[in-house]
């Protein structure tokens, strides 16, 4: 099959690509424009596959450029994995009409091409931020959604709608929102993991890049959580992992194995893990000493979140191989070769 990844070149794109191109003979091709990513990721793509990935630079939210730059030229597709989409929390806070219009529009006009060109699989990056501050963990896919606490998490709530909507209209389309929790870590190898345009948002990579120094300060953003230790938890899964549920995932929707027309899944370890917890993790790793301080909540952030994920382990067969602290070595790894790359050493970003 021919598979459509938009945000190829992001971080949980970049890692199903090597994911699809070591485990199938299916043919990527990508869409990023590089707002929040960098071109050297296909360079290490096919470093680590032996692969070169065709990316087309355009922005989802033009229509007549996606349908006329992409569809047009490039042929039939088989299937499309929608990653491409602003993810900070904290920033969509700020700036919630850019992440409304970024995010919903890319969605639509996708779903637009699939119809006119008959795209019968569509896999949707979804979040676990659309059951909001849930009342009983851990949440299945039967827990009921809520408004979440974030114009990015609205977004998903918001997609996953247009999804399902969608997938009713046309009776050969069958599509997947994978609800992702926390991804972490990096690729085995340590030459590809999360590289974020300017200071990172998420955890892991605020942690690794103030432990080399890149960044000056790491602050835990609440202490007075309900939680065993004061601090927000998470259900942090690792990169690779909810890669190969995406592969998974493919083979599922094109084997027939699908009931209806539209599903949702639940990707994360099933373990709650508190930040202080991630923090430790990653001094037992390396044989650093953090020196964190402690600071307010942070807004659009919930209390605690963790996954039952018996759903994929029993449908698609999934389950995940790497704890948090095998996420927090890989990431690590991958900090190391960009610490390299950083002083001139002879390593591709």
């Amino acid at each position: 099959m021919k598979i459509l990844v938009t945000g190829g070149a992001g971080y949980i794109g970049s890692h199903t690509i090597i994911d699809i191109l070591d485990n199938t003979e299916h043919e990527v091709v990508s869409i990023d424009n590089f707002s929040n990513s960098d071109p050297n990721t296909f360079d290490r793509i096919e470093a680590i596959t032996g692969k070169r990935v065709k990316n087309y630079e355009i922005d989802l939210t033009s229509y007549n450029t996606l349908k006329e730059d992409f569809f047009l030229k490039e042929g039939h597709i088989d299937g499309i994995i929608h990653f491409a989409a602003l993810k900070a929390v904290g920033e969509s806070v700020a700036k919630p009409v850019m992440y409304y219009q970024n995010n919903l529009n890319g969605l639509i006009n996708l779903l637009k091409c699939a119809q006119k060109f008959d795209v019968d699989s569509f896999i949707f990056s979804s979040s676990c931020t659309v059951y909001g501050n849930a009342d009983h963990q851990p949440v299945t896919e039967f827990t009921p959604t809520q408004t979440p606490e974030s114009p990015y998490g609205y977004t998903k709530l918001v997609g996953e709608k247009i999804l399902s909507d969608f997938a009713k209209t046309k009776s050969a389309f069958q599509a997947l929102s994978l609800r992702y929790f926390n991804p972490v870590g990096a690729h085995i190898s340590g030459m590809n993991g999360e590289l974020p345009k300017g200071r990172p948002n998420n955890l892991v990579p605020v942690v690794t890049q103030f432990a080399s120094g890149w960044v000056d300060d790491l602050v835990v953003h609440g202490t007075d959580y309900g939680t065993r230790d004061g601090t927000a938890i998470r259900d942090y899964i690792h990169v690779s992992d909810i890669a190969h549920a995406h592969v998974l995932a493919l083979d599922y929707l094109n084997t027939g194995q699908t009931e209806t027309n539209y599903d949702v899944f639940n990707l994360g370890s099933g373990n709650g893990v508190t930040v202080l917890e991630v923090l430790h993790a990653f001094e037992k790793i390396s044989g650093l000493k953090l020196s964190y301080r402690l600071g307010p909540r942070r807004e659009g952030d919930v209390e605690m979140i963790y996954a039952d994920n018996s759903k994929a382990t029993s449908l698609l067969n999934w389950k995940f191989q790497f704890g948090i602290e095998d996420a927090m070595s890989s990431a690590w790894k991958w900090q190391q070769f960009l610490n390299k790359a950083k002083n001139g050493d002879k390593v591709r970003l």
